[in-house]
């Protein structure tokens, strides 16, 4: 289940990272929180133009991280909130979850798309 909070956050600006762990080492890329879409099955869709050292990552090892925050959203000690999600990731470049991406931003190549295993809110 998706904390409101976190959809809250994705309707700010912000910086989303996004870790994966390859044969030489850790490597992040970024995007936005406006470009994070979620399913009705709490799938977390992510557009990737490029992506293709996370691509190659996640082919080997689909364990990602993703970190994304708000200094607009209520935290829990102040202003400010973000959350901390591991789970497992994918690239998909056909079906619905590709299409939907597609129908927002024509530039996508490919659907990075996470199940999460934990979403955990770290402020």
């Amino acid at each position: 289940m998706i904390p409101e909070k976190l959809l809250e956050i994705l309707k700010q600006d912000g910086i989303v990272a996004i870790a994966t762990l390859g044969e030489d080492g850790p490597h992040m890329v970024n995007t936005w929180n406006s470009y994070v879409k979620i399913t009705e099955e709490g799938r977390l869709l992510i557009p990737a133009g490029y992506m293709n050292r996370t691509e190659a990552n996640v082919a080997s090892n689909p364990n990602i991280l993703i970190t994304l925050g708000s200094s607009k959203v209520q935290g829990l000690h102040g202003p400010g909130a973000g959350f901390l999600i591991k789970g497992k990731a994918s690239f998909e470049t056909s079906g619905p979850d590709f299409d939907l991406l597609k129908s927002k931003f024509s530039w996508v190549r490919a659907a990075l798309a996470i199940d999460p295993d934990s979403i955990t809110q770290t402020w």
